[in-house]
């Protein structure tokens, strides 16, 4: 909108000062709305780097505590938990043993921060198999649903029992948010929640985590988690999640999948999640380290594009650089 002369409507006025940028800012990320996964291996004596993320390490519980009570500290909204166990098989028993890995890192950081955080664990069974895949196998190789949503109940009440807020299904096999839902009712867990990793993509993004879990995977996992060309399955996924009584639902990747993060938020009544995965972090990490991006300001514009979609959590290896970059 011009006269011969000038503009008649000039936005650059309120682009002319930093404070007149943060005043009119759309967009606010906030620390309580940000989580940290963290992982936490059996049988080390102290932590170990994981050389494809850098900055980030595999704990021992005598660590997990001490990283749990600083993150805590500086305000996050919550902690996402993940183990390595020192002996995994086919079927993934140390998911399910109450004194497995996960189950010991759980009561650990629940001793230590009790409710003043979200202490979320991750119920999957790759970190556990000695294949590597999220559910257990059939006779010719392919994941069997069923027998892996039982599997997952014996999880969901290990965790719950161990002292989890929130159980973070990750699987993707059909059905398992309202088979876990039964099992923790039916145990008188009914106040623990459960994140459903509702749309999680078969993606190249989450290389670096499976350094991170010692991952033993062969083959891929595009039978069961969501192929990158589609977004109305996601919203399918979404539906089912809900119905079967999800309390919250993600979106995993975050960078590639904005578009259904927005999505999905505008159609789900409860809170959406989306997870900027360890490929997203390795990346601006290698481009900081040659000098190619400014790092800082890559996280937070990162994470307020993942926010400005639609979601109102954020988990991200990052949070504890987002907190004190929001100063």
């Amino acid at each position: 909108m011009t006269s011969s002369q000038y503009p008649n409507v000039r936005p650059r006025r309120l682009r002319r000062t930093p404070a007149l940028r943060r005043l009119v800012a759309e967009t606010r990320l906030h620390p309580a709305e940000l989580v940290l996964p963290i992982f936490v291996k059996e049988g080390l004596s102290e932590p170990a780097p994981i050389a494809s993320m850098p900055g980030l390490v595999q704990h021992t519980l005598a660590s997990l505590r001490k990283a749990a009570h600083e993150a805590v500290a500086a305000g996050v909204g919550g902690l996402m938990l993940y183990a390595v166990p020192e002996e995994r098989d086919a079927i993934g028993s140390a998911g399910v043993d109450p004194d497995g890995i996960l189950q010991r890192a759980i009561r650990e950081v629940a001793d230590e921060v009790g409710d003043s955080t979200v202490i979320m664990s991750d119920l999957c069974l790759d970190e556990f198999t000695d294949h590597g895949h999220c559910g257990v196998l059939r006779a010719d190789g392919a994941v069997d649903n069923d027998a892996t949503l039982e599997i997952y109940g014996e999880m969901a009440l290990a965790q719950a029992q161990a002292g989890a807020h929130l159980l973070g299904l990750s699987g993707m096999m059909d059905g398992q948010v309202g088979f876990v839902r039964r099992a923790l009712d039916a145990a008188g867990y009914q106040d623990t929640g459960i994140l459903a990793y509702a749309a999680k993509y078969s993606s190249v993004f989450y290389g670096p985590f499976r350094d991170a879990v010692d991952s033993q995977l062969k083959g891929d996992r595009k039978t069961y988690q969501q192929d990158p060309a589609n977004g109305i399955e996601a919203l399918l996924e979404v539906r089912l999640d809900l119905a079967e009584g999800a309390d919250l639902v993600m979106v995993k990747p975050a960078m590639s999948y904005l578009d259904i993060v927005r999505q999905i938020a505008d159609v789900a009544q409860v809170p959406v999640a989306a997870y900027q995965v360890s490929g997203e972090y390795a990346m601006v990490e290698a481009a900081a380290a040659n000098g190619w991006i400014d790092r800082e300001r890559a996280i937070l514009e990162t994470l307020t594009s993942i926010k400005r979609a639609g979601a109102s959590v954020i988990l991200s290896y990052w949070a504890l650089d987002a907190i004190r970059l929001l100063g």
